[in-house]
């Protein structure tokens, strides 16, 4: 007899990369963190909170990050919603938007757990895949019948961004929930975002995080913006004090740094271009990415096993890259972007296994 429901026992778990332990020299690219730290305002703020104000519940330090935040897109506090990291604001949207027995549509392949948090709540995922150049079949999703479609947007893990008329097509064609997650959106060109689309569209929920530009995963922050009565219903589906009173204070200290924030999204998004063309010269084939990783398809294509062979010999060398098991993706390798001395690592272990 098993005590687990039969949904979440049938379910597949999500697949995190490879993680080294504490103190590993090993060069990281397998999850699109950000490569540098955070902006020394977190520095300070650590060093300044008060041990003891964590015998409180969070409050005021949430409440100044929601505001923090509402300025920043020009809209107000009633339409920021914070999450533990944009992965439980991504489980809301299925627990509150979808449901049991509900459906949601997604591009395929994108960020794998949409899928995963629909399943844990009994949803159904209808999967329309991506078209011959890896772009979002439009039409696919607004005929999709769902109740809810979603788009990553630049998409993950292609790194491909959509268009802005795409967007308002898909978002004003939708009957039902649009969301759109921007979590790479720092690393694509300026006016890219569908921020300025909330206050147009009612069915529009925009996901951001600080995991990626801010540097700061290990925080677990992530927001979105939407219509109040959206963001009023996660807030009811949400656990009390969601945010812990130091991950706020953390948060708030990046998002008030925004000079660099830009400096080193630059400095990734230089590294990035020069890559794409160092990798195309070796042969690879490289999609033009908006984000801060690259998907490669390795010199021989359809050649899964090369893929793997390469996959397989980075990580005896202590280069963690990712590896996706989808019949799209079975020939490439998707690499974040590092600093200069990880890419060079990475470039000296690929050149002596080419």
């Amino acid at each position: 007899m098993s005590f687990v429901l039969p949904h979440i026992r049938s379910m597949p778990r999500y697949q995190t990369g490879m993680a080294p332990s504490p103190g590993d020299p090993a060069v990281k690219l397998n999850q699109n963190e950000n490569p540098y730290p955070p902006s020394p305002r977190v520095r300070e703020a650590l060093l300044m909170a008060d041990p003891a104000a964590l015998r409180l519940y969070p409050g005021e330090s949430v409440e100044r990050l929601r505001e923090g935040i509402a300025a920043l897109h020009g809209t107000v506090p009633g339409q920021v919603f914070i999450g533990n990291g944009s992965s439980e604001v991504i489980s809301l949207i299925m627990k509150v938007f979808v449901g049991t027995g509900g459906r949601v549509s997604v591009p395929d392949p994108t960020f794998g757990l949409y899928q995963t948090a629909a399943w844990a709540q009994g949803a159904e995922v209808c999967r329309i895949s991506l078209n011959s150049r890896y772009g979002v079949d439009v039409e696919g999703l607004l005929t999709s019948g769902s109740k809810a479609v979603i788009l990553v947007n630049p998409n993950a893990p292609t790194g491909l961004l959509m268009e802005n008329g795409q967007v308002e097509q898909l978002v004003s064609g939708f009957p039902g929930l649009v969301v759109i997650d921007e979590a790479y959106m720092d690393f694509a060109p300026a006016g890219s975002s569908a921020m300025e689309l909330v206050e147009k569209y009612a069915n529009l929920i925009v996901l951001r995080t600080f995991s990626k530009s801010y540097s700061l995963s290990g925080a677990r922050v992530g927001y979105c913006v939407a219509a109040p009565e959206l963001t009023a219903a996660l807030d009811k589906g949400k656990d009390i004090y969601n945010v812990n009173d130091l991950s706020a204070r953390l948060a708030l200290a990046a998002l008030q740094d925004r000079d660099y924030l830009l400096e080193t999204a630059g400095r990734i998004i230089r590294t990035r271009e020069a890559y794409i063309r160092r990798f195309e010269a070796a042969g690879f084939s490289v999609l033009p990415s908006a984000a801060n990783f690259l998907l490669c398809r390795v010199p021989e294509e359809g050649n899964a096993q090369e893929a793997t062979r390469l996959y397989e010999g980075l990580a005896e060398q202590r280069v963690y890259v990712r590896y996706f098991d989808h019949p799209r993706l079975r020939d490439k390798l998707r690499i974040t972007v590092g600093t200069e001395g990880e890419m060079e690592r990475l470039w000296q272990v690929l050149e002596s296994m080419l």
